[in-house]
């Protein structure tokens, strides 16, 4: 009777296998199985996959744009954020479909559904190559502190593949993203544990003591140790791309809204908002008190400021360790939207299966540890893969799906909504020029920055 039901709805066959629930007086939604996922632990997932490694330089962001300049970019930034997730779920209510491949499929047809799961894809496997890079050499040290050398247990490359069997991989094997609220939980809870660095502002005098192999040596210059409001320099305009990817965290929207328990969009939309807007508060806690404590001596990443001064400070290496937990909770959470894009892909319209389920998990996490051990400027090809994807998807995409999913006959396009909408995509357009261009720059000077997303 579904079937029947959905032929002759228009309904495609790959989208009949969904059970209904009412959305806001609207037409029904859709999602393969009830949702039992509570508004804490969506918030949790949520927060978890917006938190990246990017959080390691934001304090060096502020030392090149001032504190007020970076208030103001970052806060327009998370309410870009919060409007990108508006128009997906906007999107999502008016078809009743709650994946971001269907809505590439609805909007652009088949053509739009590839490329959305691709484009899922190629920044999820990024983000989750970034992770296990920060696995594979901060590990080592944290164990190296704390231990003392262990030989072959100090071998970056055998701690991943120990650390993707014994943690990533379990978590992954997870039927539903719900399940893994728990370990978002405690992996938010590690990178609050970064706050520490407010208590190490009072700690560590300026002008910054750098402890050598024999001598202490004090770098000073004019105004190292002045606080700044707002400046602009060469470097100011890395910060932007930094910025404008620090909340990606699209790709997961959709999924976590499937699971979500009594799904609405306003529901939804507030997940979204509470979690930009905790991240919101860390972010700028992160990067005012560690800019407050090093000023001009800030470095790109922030954890290795703080080792210069004390390569064994106890606090620190704590911290880090905490950072390495986070960033490895994070993996299976980044993990399911892969998975979710390659089974829209491959295995349109099948229902559940176990081995299917595990086996793509086993796949990339297979494909993710060959790519971090064995090939080394990995980091530059997901350099240009960030700097493509993630506008991509926090701007282009929730634009165009809006602009052509919602009916002109509700708002035509010369609507304000709909102009809005527009609007949003061509800026995706300019940080992503913006970032190649950059990272064209770096290469033909031989620099090295990280320039957003995870």
């Amino acid at each position: 009777m579904l079937h029947d039901a959905a032929v002759e709805g228009g309904i495609p066959p790959e989208e009949e296998k969904f059970l209904q629930h009412k959305e806001d007086g609207m037409r029904p939604q859709f999602t393969d199985f009830e949702g039992k996922t509570s508004f804490g632990m969506s918030v949790f997932n949520l927060s978890n996959a917006i938190m990246g490694s990017g959080i390691l330089g934001l304090s060096y962001a502020m030392s090149n744009t001032g504190i007020v300049l970076f208030l103001i970019l970052l806060t327009c930034i998370a309410c870009l954020s919060c409007y990108s997730v508006h128009l997906l779920l906007r999107s999502a209510g008016v078809i009743g479909i709650r994946a971001y491949e269907q809505l590439g499929f609805r909007a652009f047809g088949h053509p739009g559904k590839i490329i959305a799961a691709v484009v899922i894809t190629l920044h999820n496997i990024g983000a989750m190559s970034s992770y296990l890079f920060i696995v594979k050499y901060e590990l080592p040290l944290v164990i190296q502190a704390f231990l003392g050398k262990l030989d072959w247990f100090m071998n970056g490359n055998y701690l991943i593949i120990i650390v993707t069997i014994c943690i990533v991989l379990p978590l992954a094997m997870m039927k539903h993203l719900g399940y893994l609220g728990y370990t978002s939980g405690f992996s938010l809870s590690c990178m609050v544990f970064f706050l520490s660095v407010i208590y190490k502002k009072f700690n560590i005098a300026c002008p910054l003591e750098v402890f050598g192999n024999h001598s202490v040596t004090s770098v000073v210059s004019e105004d190292s140790c002045s606080t700044k409001y707002f400046t602009i320099n060469q470097e100011t305009a890395y910060t932007i791309p930094i910025l404008a990817f620090a909340f990606v965290c699209h790709p997961e929207v959709l999924p976590i809204y499937t699971e979500l328990r009594n799904p609405t969009k306003r529901r939804m939309q507030n997940i979204g908002n509470v979690s930009i807007l905790g991240m919101f508060i860390m972010y700028f806690f992160t990067a005012v008190f560690g800019y407050l404590t090093f000023f001009e001596n800030t470095e790109a990443e922030l954890l290795h400021t703080y080792s210069k001064v004390d390569p064994l400070d106890t606090l620190i290496l704590c911290v880090r360790l905490a950072v390495l937990v986070a960033v490895t909770l994070t993996v299976p959470v980044v993990l399911f939207p892969i998975r979710r894009a390659l089974m829209q892909l491959l295995f349109p319209g099948k229902s559940f299966h176990w081995l299917r389920h595990i086996a793509i998990a086993v796949c990339l996490l297979f494909a993710v540890n060959l790519m971090v051990i064995f090939v080394p400027n990995i980091r530059d090809i997901f350099g240009i893969s960030g700097a493509t994807t993630a506008p991509t998807l926090i701007f282009i995409l929730p634009g165009l799906f809006y602009i052509r999913i919602v009916p002109k006959n509700q708002e035509p396009m010369s609507s304000r909504p709909k102009i809005q909408a527009a609007c949003f995509s061509a800026l995706g357009f300019i940080f992503m020029i913006m970032s190649l261009t950059f990272i064209g720059i770096d290469w033909m000077s031989g620099e090295k920055r990280n320039l957003g997303g995870h």
